[in-house]
């Protein structure tokens, strides 16, 4: 596995580099020798926060924690990076056949608990208007969502505003 460590807001120490790569190394027995590992370490106030997305081919791998201490961040982002790959193994087992994942280490306890089957237990349908973003985010903040789907009037393309987790809104757009 191939490692890419960054730093936002903060100077990434070689020791730092160094503990981050050892500890996500942990997840190389999952993937082959060609995936790559993004680490983007950044500080915001007193939140140390650590971000890692492994792409792979057939899909992504991401997680990202946030603690006091940097280590800690690290230790919990790795943490919750096996989670995912223990509770979605079976997906990825049918999804992925010669992707860069290494099934033959797949090797958790029985008791594991599996991620649930997904059920759609309603559906919504309303009709989309042209609006810009800032009419969207307006829009999601009245009815209380956490996240609202509009046809952008500049793109006429679907879009997704979404509150993210430090209070700031994100887009999503469509790339073709």
């Amino acid at each position: 596995m191939k490692f890419k460590v960054t730093g936002k807001n903060i100077v990434v120490t070689e020791a730092l580099k160094e503990m981050a790569i050892k500890k996500v190394g942990k997840l190389d027995k999952y993937f082959r020798r060609d995936a790559e590992a993004h680490i983007t370490m950044s500080v915001q106030k007193n939140r140390h926060i650590v971000e890692v997305t492994i792409p792979f081919e057939g899909g992504l791998l991401r997680a990202e924690e946030d603690n006091q201490d940097m280590y800690a961040s690290i230790d919990k982002v790795v943490d919750s990076l096996e989670r995912q790959i223990r509770r979605n193994k079976t997906k990825l087992e049918k999804k992925v056949h010669d992707g860069s994942l290494r099934f033959e280490n797949f090797n958790f306890d029985d008791d594991a608990e599996e991620e649930p089957k997904f059920e759609i237990v309603r559906t919504k349908k309303f009709a989309i208007k042209p609006m810009t973003v800032e009419e969207a985010v307006l829009q999601m903040n009245l009815l209380g969502h956490e996240f609202f789907m509009f046809s952008n009037a500049e793109t006429l393309e679907a879009n997704v505003v979404y509150r993210r987790k430090d209070g700031n809104y994100g887009l999503i757009e469509p790339e073709f």
